[in-house]
């Protein structure tokens, strides 16, 4: 099953998210198929940047955002 989770890349106690389209089965930090966007929980207001066009396309082919990743996307207008 693919997913499209955060992939997490900053420093103890900082942390910084990639949005990454990957297969279930891969570790959280592991290999993914796509990078889509990433958020940055750390400024006011938090900073998140994501392709529509690839997050829709995923999708449409049936790619399941896990729950942190739904709401951002609804925050961004894309779902």
């Amino acid at each position: 099953m693919v997913k499209i989770r955060l992939k997490r890349i900053g420093a103890k106690k900082a942390p910084f998210y990639r949005i990454v389209v990957a297969d279930s089965r891969y570790a959280r930090d592991g290999r993914f198929l796509e990078e889509i966007g990433h958020y940055n929980p750390n400024t006011n207001p938090s900073d998140i940047e994501v392709d529509a066009d690839r997050a829709k396309n995923w999708l449409n082919k049936g790619a399941q955002p896990t729950d942190t990743v739904r709401a951002l996307l609804k925050k961004n207008g894309i779902l």
